[in-house]
């Protein structure tokens, strides 16, 4: 386990939010601060603010794919093909692993058995999305 994946679960265990921890682990690399990302992040905790939607850590991958990847022109859609690409494929290998990214069936409040700890999905977004990110 790198540095910054260590550094999500951390933050995680000490009260963040799934999507803040894994967000601010990584928010040097994409020039945000960490303050900024925690804020950002804030409402998509919980499966998207607590609706038990898709996975808060899920949400923390397709926001730094956009931070890391968009051109941030106003208007340029140059970029979006390709977010929209690494975004699916980090939606596949996550629910690969945990068999969902929801949620409500990760961990267990749909009527069936936990599948992972919010923790777990913490450690494994941050995993991907650094292999998939930050590792080049």
């Amino acid at each position: 386990m790198t540095e910054r994946v260590k550094k999500a679960v951390e933050l995680k265990e000490k009260g963040y939010n799934c999507t803040q921890a894994v967000v601010c682990a990584y928010a040097d690399l994409v020039g945000v601060d960490e303050e900024t990302a925690y804020r950002v992040a804030e409402g998509f905790g919980s499966g998207m603010g607590g609706l038990r939607s898709t996975c808060g850590a899920v949400t923390a991958m397709f926001i730094l794919v956009g931070l890391k990847n968009s051109s941030g022109i106003p208007g340029d859609k140059s970029t979006r093909a390709e977010t929209y690409k690494i975004v699916k494929e980090l939606a596949r290998q996550f629910e690969e692993k945990n068999s969902s990214i929801m949620c409500r069936e990760l961990v267990g409040v749909s009527g069936k058995p936990k599948i992972q700890s919010c923790s777990e999905c913490v450690k494994d977004a941050a995993t991907f999305v650094e292999k998939a990110l930050f590792s080049k």
